[in-house]
């Protein structure tokens, strides 16, 4: 009796524990609590390595404020500014001067207005441009990604990586130790011998005993010479080229950059190598004079756990909240937080036409449950679903009116929001979001509409499922 009390005492004692550490976030403490039900022996445990709250780890950022000043120093006069709407060069953005405001603060990257961006709609083109690109460096290849696969296109980026370091090139590749953990020993030897620097962010066994498993590097850039640069969702591997037997055709957008947004990219991977390494890189020539006269207007938004803001949540949310005519989104995941669930429906209300696409067939499946669940509910508001069709939809893209357009590697969902270090480019030029649209507009034709009523009739098993896995959804 003595031993069921005292097990007792500490089941309860652990609800308790979760409660006070959780009770700013009353989905996530509603997720560990039903993990310390279902495992109360261990729920605690979990909790204590994986359940590390998020504000707490913004103490991470603190080795980089003196890098950032340096860097800084290096950029003063470099830069064109992005002072108000006039400077945009969107006529739309006078209505929206809020926006745009809100936008400039999200972090410490500003708007910046000399810039050329080229979007790349498929994984061929877009890795065919990321290699030629290297292969014309002269002095610096910076390179980090979520996954990075020793498979035959990972192989074309090492041979490339190698012949450039050998020829005086400074190379440095950075990957995210758990989405880039199969990256063979080899593959990896082969690139230091041959003078490539190659780190990885928070290895699995070090996070975890550092209490830092849960916080993933999801960003992808590659910043050539500090004058052209990579962003988007594609990282390195053959799937991403559509030869996966199971997903197959792969749709992505990456985006390829030059002019200041450069700047932000390469001080992004700096910061991320310092983290990772302890290494303080800040020399001139990471961030070195451009040619680029193009006044197209960039914003580059870094979110991640080390920030004072969920910036990729409070960019989401203000754009949507922004929008007057048409909000369109393509996620692969799609587990948003209540206040995007909510800001939706108010577009919807509003008469804004709101539609989003998600993947058809599911690389992920616990996800995938988890991210239908969140459809009957949008769908009853008006919120319009699509499935994509032809292959994987991975594309991370949101068109706001005629105001902005966004690519980059966060997700709709809410690991993206609050626990994944993610880049995303907010893209302001007219043409540009036009050219954007006209691709979703293509994606929808290979589509299927989901219509609710035939939603609705979906077996109750598939429903509890996908209600198990909502629970859970702020931990995916």
């Amino acid at each position: 009796m003595k031993i069921f009390a005292f097990i007792l005492c500490l089941f309860i004692l652990q609800l308790a524990v979760i409660l006070l550490l959780e009770f700013r976030r009353p989905q996530r403490a509603l997720a560990w609590l039903f993990i310390a039900f279902c495992c109360p022996p261990v729920g605690l445990l979990f909790y204590y390595f994986f359940g590390r709250d998020y504000w707490q780890s913004r103490k991470l950022d603190k080795r980089c404020i003196s890098l950032f000043r340096e860097i800084r120093a290096h950029l003063s006069g470099k830069i064109k500014l992005v002072a108000d709407a006039a400077d945009s060069g969107n006529p739309h953005f006078a209505d929206h001067k809020e926006l745009l405001h809100l936008l400039s603060r999200l972090s410490e990257l500003p708007v910046t207005g000399r810039n050329k961006s080229q979007v790349l709609f498929d994984g061929r083109e877009a890795f065919e441009a990321m290699l030629d690109t290297m292969e014309a460096a002269r002095d610096n290849i910076h390179m980090e990604f979520y996954i990075f696969r020793d498979d035959e296109i990972g192989e074309r980026f090492q041979d490339v990586m190698i012949r450039k370091s050998r020829q005086g090139v400074k190379v440095r590749l950075l990957c995210d130790g758990l989405g880039s953990h199969k990256l063979g020993r080899r593959f990896i030897r082969t690139l230091r011998n041959a003078g490539v620097e190659v780190h990885f962010f928070l290895p699995p066994l070090i996070s975890l005993l550092d209490r830092r498993f849960n916080f993933r590097n999801h960003r992808k850039i590659i910043v050539v010479d500090g004058r052209v640069g990579f962003t988007g969702g594609l990282n390195i591997g053959d799937d991403y080229l559509g030869k996966d037997p199971k997903l197959g055709y792969w749709r992505d957008t990456h985006l390829r950059l030059e002019g200041d947004a450069v700047y932000s990219l390469q001080y992004i991977f700096l910061k991320d190598w310092r983290l990772a390494t302890g290494e303080g890189m800040n020399h001139p020539r990471f961030f070195p004079a451009h040619k680029c006269t193009d006044q197209e207007a960039v914003l580059v938004v870094a979110s991640g756990p080390d920030g004072a803001l969920d910036a990729s949540q409070e960019m989401y949310f203000a754009s949507i909240v922004a929008a007057k005519q048409r909000i369109w989104i393509t996620s692969p995941y799609f587990i948003p937080d209540p206040t995007i669930c909510r800001a939706l429906k108010n577009a919807v209300l509003s008469g804004v036409d709101v539609r989003i696409i998600i993947p058809a067939v599911p690389d992920n499946r616990l996800v995938y449950y988890a991210s239908l669940s969140y459809l009957e509910n949008l769908q009853d508001a008006g919120v319009k679903f699509y499935r994509y069709q032809k292959g994987f939809m991975h594309a991370k893209v949101m068109i706001i009116d005629d105001l902005l357009g966004t690519v980059g590697s966060a997700n709709l969902d809410m690991r993206s929001f609050y626990s994944n270090f993610e880049l995303t480019a907010v893209l302001l030029r007219p043409e540009v979001i036009a050219g954007l649209a006209a691709s979703v507009e293509q994606d929808l034709q290979h589509s299927e509409f989901v219509e609710p009523a035939i939603f609705r009739r979906r077996g109750n098993h598939v429903k509890l499922i996908e209600s198990l896995c909502q629970l859970l959804s702020p931990l995916l």
